[in-house]
């Protein structure tokens, strides 16, 4: 397969310019591949790749292979010696190829490719449909969003969601930083220290801090610390989120349902036996098989009753439309709760008295962490898809390569004509 008819196609399909060309194609029939190979004239000057400077050539190292996407069921290989250019002001460098991305094994084609396969998959998965180890889909995932971070504008974070995530074994963590406008992962970190999201915030100017509108968190105090150190007017802007709160009342629920369930017990007469995930339905979800013993509680004057008519009545405070009728709404609730001689329940309304402000800043900036919380979800998968990560880099690859909304993808080289 040397014909010239060839060579045209395959320098198309290669998407090669001068001073590169085809100079013969090999079919391996029983070793079902294709070896592809090619040359370039003489006296052709090549750019520096640190400053762009046209030279000509220094010498020529080793030739070197890449993987093209196959042709039919074989593999495709492309073999080419590029040459190396030696810069007055950078030395000798190695000059850069059209087909391929410096240090790869593989044509930029053939990265597009595998880079959706394994944004579709599991990275053992990948590895069969490509034909490749581990860590070569691994070394595809890690190029692709250095790639794409290169590529990233500068941040334009007006609402932005922080939250931690559990890392592998033991209580190791990761901190999360979300652009909630954009629905994608912003900067992941190691950790969930304040010095961690110190990190985020050094990596910003002055002027994008301060373009940061809302911050959508949980009561995290190391957090708080940090933006507050960090974002101009952070006071009027922390928003703590309304599914972390309502989460917390849960645990309130769940700790007076413990109790009174022990109680009762040991009185031989409690109805709460196999309820203890029924107060942690909103009301609108409760399962239909619930509804009726759900009911039933409610009317018997229980103390666990009470607590989640009060829960219940906490998840109505981010209804109002304005600030000041929420916050008659929760002045009412907070009445209602503190009395109530139930010290879980108690224990929840003075935490969200202490920390009134972010509670009430939901009403100016109307952000919540839902998106975060989407994007939690799919971290997760994430995370069983790899049965988990030894290595923290991996997550963060991992999780900015299919949550980041970077352009992963290297640009090929346009196919003349």
């Amino acid at each position: 397969m040397d014909g010239g008819q060839d060579a045209d196609l395959w320098s198309r399909l290669l998407g090669l310019e001068p001073p590169w060309s085809v100079e013969r194609i090999e079919l391996h029939v029983r070793e079902e591949k294709v070896d592809v190979y090619l040359v370039h004239v003489d006296g052709a000057l090549w750019p520096c790749p640190e400053c762009g400077k046209k030279l000509p050539a220094y010498d020529h190292k080793d030739a070197r292979v890449w993987r093209h996407l196959d042709t039919m069921a074989f593999q495709t290989w492309v073999h080419a010696r590029p040459p190396r250019v030696e810069c007055p002001d950078h030395g000798v460098r190695q000059a850069g190829v059209s087909w391929a991305e410096s240090n790869s094994r593989f044509t930029k084609f053939f990265e597009r490719f595998a880079i959706d396969v394994a944004r579709e998959t599991d990275t053992k998965g990948a590895g069969k449909i490509l034909k490749l180890s581990w860590d070569g889909v691994w070394g595809v995932q890690e190029r692709a969003v250095a790639r794409g971070l290169r590529a990233k504008p500068p941040v334009a974070l007006r609402f932005m969601g922080v939250d931690e995530k559990a890392v592998g074994h033991g209580h190791q963590y990761a901190t999360i930083v979300y652009n909630l406008e954009k629905g994608t992962v912003e900067w992941v970190g190691q950790d969930r220290k304040k010095e961690t999201l110190d990190g985020f915030f050094r990596s910003l100017s002055a002027e994008q801090k301060a373009a940061i509108e809302a911050v959508g968190l949980d009561r995290w105090g190391p957090f708080i610390a940090s933006i507050q150190e960090h974002v101009p007017g952070a006071e009027g802007k922390l928003v703590f989120d309304p599914f972390h709160i309502v989460g917390h009342m849960n645990e309130a629920v769940n700790d007076v349902r413990k109790r009174e369930h022990r109680q009762l017990s040991e009185e031989g007469r409690s109805p709460l036996g196999g309820t203890r995930f029924w107060g942690l339905y909103g009301r609108e979800n409760l399962p239909e098989k619930h509804r009726e013993g759900f009911a039933a509680l409610q009317t018997a004057h229980l103390k666990t009753g009470r607590a989640c008519a009060i829960k219940e009545a906490l998840r109505d405070f981010w209804a109002p439309d304005s600030k000041r009728t929420g916050t008659a709404y929760w002045q009412w609730w907070h009445f209602w709760a503190t009395p109530s001689r139930l010290t879980p329940v108690i224990r929840g309304a003075r935490m969200m008295k202490g920390h009134r402000t972010g509670v009430l800043n939901y009403f100016e900036h109307r952000i919540t962490n839902a998106v975060a919380e989407g994007l939690n979800s799919k971290i997760a998968t994430i995370q069983k898809m790899a049965y988990g990560f030894r290595n923290k880099d991996h997550f963060r690859t991992a999780v900015l390569f299919r949550c980041g909304g970077l352009q992963l993808h290297p640009v090929t080289h346009p196919i003349p004509g």
